[in-house]
């Protein structure tokens, strides 16, 4: 009956998360194959055109060759002033977006969370959009697949963040592709706690709002509960009293964060 429960309370917050935002849905697409092993470094002419056309210290479109099913072709880029130094790797953060930038408008993914507050950071950011429906792991790792290569990334320091529906994304991702990520920062998101074991040792910084009423917090607090269950003491969690559904703006504007998330590496 508790099972039962629990599922049924996890379809309720889906529920809700697409009831506070007005987003028309869009037929997923199949998801194209993308070769795997394409994770070597840039040379130094590729990253040379690269910076012949890219800004840097601010947030721009980019655009893949094709959607990769419900992700879109189309992401937020953000690369700091001192990337074109030299030919170093580049620690990543991936940023998913919650329910309301869902669809095709990637300005809306440059308005919310990360985005707002990531000028002047020391690192890579991407940040995908969700076409429709819900995160998609396998698209989410494919798409990934394509830009490690791109931006001359440290496939040892990538780390995983996202907001709302992002924060679900978050889990969901790191339980299924563990080995993938440094660090991860799930805010005010749920995950499955029959994988929790598979964050063991995942260094992972959860957030929410206590009175959050929109996800409700013990979908944190039972994943945080669950992974300590396993063993782990590299999990951290920060509950604020009020704030309701919004926990990521105190998140990302704390300096800690950063300095907790890039100093792991795999």
């Amino acid at each position: 009956m508790r099972a039962l429960l629990k599922n049924l309370n996890h379809v309720l917050t889906i529920a809700a998360l697409f009831a506070v935002a007005s987003c028309s849905k869009q037929e997923d697409q199949s998801i194209d194959p993308v070769k795997t092993g394409a994770e070597s470094s840039v040379t130094a002419s590729t990253a040379e055109f690269f910076w012949a056309q890219t800004p840097v210290n601010s947030l721009i479109n980019k655009t893949l060759t094709a959607n990769v099913g419900n992700v879109s072709k189309n992401y937020v880029l953000y690369v700091p002033e001192t990337y074109n130094a030299n030919y170093n790797k580049w620690p990543l953060v991936i940023f998913l977006h919650g329910i309301g930038e869902m669809g095709t408008d990637i300005n809306k993914v440059r308005g919310v969370g990360l985005c707002q507050v990531v000028k002047g950071k020391q690192f890579v950011m991407v940040a995908p959009q969700c076409l429709s429906g819900w995160w998609n792991t396998a698209a989410l790792d494919q798409f990934l697949t394509q830009i490690i290569p791109k931006f001359h990334i440290d496939p040892k320091r990538i780390y995983l963040t996202g907001m709302s529906m992002g924060g679900f994304g978050t889990w969901d991702w790191a339980e299924t592709y563990p080995a993938r990520f440094a660090a991860i920062v799930p805010i005010c998101g749920g995950g499955n706690l029959s994988k929790a074991c598979n964050l063991k040792t995942m260094p992972t910084w959860v957030f929410h709002n206590a009175d959050d009423p929109t996800v409700s917090v013990n979908n944190s607090r039972d994943m945080v509960k669950a992974i300590k269950a396993c063993g782990s003491t590299v999990i951290k969690y920060t509950e604020n009293a009020t704030g309701g559904h919004n926990a990521w703006t105190k998140a990302y504007a704390d300096p800690n964060l950063y300095t907790w998330m890039l100093a792991k590496h795999k």
